[in-house]
């Protein structure tokens, strides 16, 4: 039986947005309400890991700070030093949409810390593989400019970590949050030692990044995957993607360790994306990834939670994530599989087909992605 790890810490619900509407400020004709990037997702699927008796069979690992030096690994000084100073002031933006709260610096660190926790614990053997439930997010950090809700990139911070420190070769970055993980593309988009691949509905956010022809550059080109998928992918189209595209560069580029960004907002009910992924399709993508890792790297695999916006329902996929990785069923079952009954969430279609096929397209001058008979 796999022991899985789970890295968690009360603080990461304190990291504060304020109030909004989705992502906006309120004012003028915006009334007040929560946002976005609140603390109910997270702190709603620790709650229902521990009513459902899943946490007791986890390794709770105890996250700790990042230091200066291995955020330095990605973000410059002079940003390091503007969320900390936004932070004691107790409240801005950190670039685009990346708000500070007061005290939002300390626990920004915490959160790449957990990141890092979790590869270290991983790779030392601590634990087979490991969830990581960090707040507030990272995908979207860029060097020297924070955006989307995230301050510092916990991912590009842990990979870099694993090659920096723990002497790593080659690591393999998946991302499947439904927007684009421009901070972590652009962490690696130059080294051919980091495979970095994102799943993200097309044109969506940030705008302009995430194209199929955004490869990488120099000795990394391929290094870069970018499957793009149209609105209204489901279960199918995304195992399609994982099957057609990220297994067979996985089995040409062998990872020692697979990171994946972890954002459930390609869930169904999703207020900022339009996908249709149901906890059962983030179930087997999860069996997806688990096989590659152990085909490749022993099974070492680290989960970062990113985005997911659905209060009701991103406990649910997450849930169903930390059980296939612990190999331990409980007795939830998804409280609103009725509401899918009838979509095509199981259905492949053509339009779906056609983007992963130019996807491969793209890529065949650096993959070897024949099309499977």
């Amino acid at each position: 039986m796999k022991k899985t790890g789970f890295i968690c810490d009360e603080s990461y619900f304190w990291h504060d947005t304020g109030n909004g509407a989705l992502f906006m400020q309120p004012g003028g004709y915006i009334e007040s309400d929560v946002h976005s990037e609140n603390p109910a997702t997270k702190r709603r699927f620790k709650n229902l890991l521990e009513v459902s008796g899943l946490m007791e069979k986890l390794e709770q690992v105890k996250p700790r700070p990042a230091s200066v030096e291995e955020i330095k690994f990605f973000h410059g000084e002079s940003y390091i030093n503007k969320v900390k100073e936004l932070s004691a002031i107790g409240f801005g933006d950190a670039g685009d949409l990346a708000l500070v709260g007061k005290g939002s610096y300390e626990i920004a660190l915490l959160s790449a810390g957990g990141a890092i926790t979790a590869v270290e614990a991983v790779v030392s053997g601590q634990v087979d593989n490991a969830y990581a439930l960090t707040r507030p997010p990272g995908h979207h950090a860029e060097a020297d400019l924070g955006m989307g809700f995230c301050l510092f990139n916990n991912v590009a911070i842990a990979a870099k970590y694993a090659r920096n420190v723990l002497g790593l070769e080659r690591v393999m970055v998946l991302d499947w949050d439904v927007h684009h993980g421009n901070g972590t593309e652009s962490a690696f988009y130059d080294d051919p030692n980091v495979l970095f691949v994102s799943l993200h509905q097309e044109r969506l956010f940030p705008p302009g990044r995430g194209n199929a022809e955004d490869i990488g550059t120099g000795e990394a080109l391929g290094r870069t995957v970018n499957i793009p998928l149209p609105a209204g992918t489901g279960n199918a189209g995304y195992l399609h993607a994982l099957q057609e595209v990220v297994g067979p560069i996985a089995d040409q580029f062998k990872p020692e360790l697979i990171i994946i960004s972890a954002g459930q907002d390609a869930g169904m009910f999703d207020p900022l994306a339009r996908m249709m992924v149901n906890a059962e399709g983030f179930r087997q993508m999860t069996r997806f990834m688990l096989d590659l890792a152990n085909k490749h790297c022993e099974g070492k695999l680290v989960a970062c939670h990113e985005g997911g916006y659905s209060a009701a329902y991103v406990p649910f996929c997450s849930l169903a994530i930390v059980e296939e990785m612990s190999g331990q069923r409980t007795d939830v079952n998804d409280p609103f599989a009725e509401a899918f009954s009838g979509l095509p969430i199981e259905e492949l279609f053509d339009i779906q087909k056609d983007y992963v096929a130019k996807v491969k397209e793209v890529q065949s001058a650096h993959w070897n992605l024949a099309v499977k008979a």
